[in-house]
């Protein structure tokens, strides 16, 4: 008795014809690809945090009011009574045009300690009888730096 074999079909296209052996597969190259992906993450790392450090953190903590000068305007800083102090992070200087101006800068003193500023005393020559007065100042803990003398803007 004989058997009937049926003839192998073509392969379909795209596929591999099972007659034909599979080449041999080629084994992985070692590359130093990972390390090379290390150190760039750890240089990328390093950058940012300077970057965070020395830029960001200062663009984000700058002192806006460090440049002005006698005729500037100030938008409005916090409310304070009588000889209490108020931390003001986000005062800056506004066009005296601006609806925003709050306060003129009639008087600028450098080198003022925080006790000086706290006194007033640096601003009363710019400050007229009669007058409100207000005392902007931007003093490092235990150091020096500037005061502002305000007036309420007309």
């Amino acid at each position: 008795m004989s058997e009937q074999v049926a003839p192998p079909s073509a392969p379909s296209p795209g596929q591999p014809d099972p007659a034909v052996p599979a080449p041999p597969a080629e084994p992985a190259k070692k590359s130093g690809g990972r390390k090379v992906l290390s150190i760039l993450g750890v240089i990328l790392a390093v950058l940012a945090f300077g970057a965070f450090k020395f830029g960001v953190k200062s663009y984000l903590n700058r002192d806006e009011t460090a440049d002005a000068k006698v005729g500037d305007c100030l938008a409005e800083l916090p409310a304070t009574v009588g000889d209490k102090q108020e931390s003001a992070d986000d005062a800056k200087v506004v066009e005296c045009t601006s609806t925003d101006a709050a306060y003129d800068v009639v008087g600028r003193v450098e080198n003022q300690t925080e006790a000086q500023a706290a006194s007033g005393e640096g601003c009363d020559t710019y400050i007229k009888e009669g007058q409100d007065g207000y005392v902007f100042s931007n003093i490092e803990r235990g150091g020096k730096g500037y005061v502002l003398c305000l007036t309420k803007h007309a």
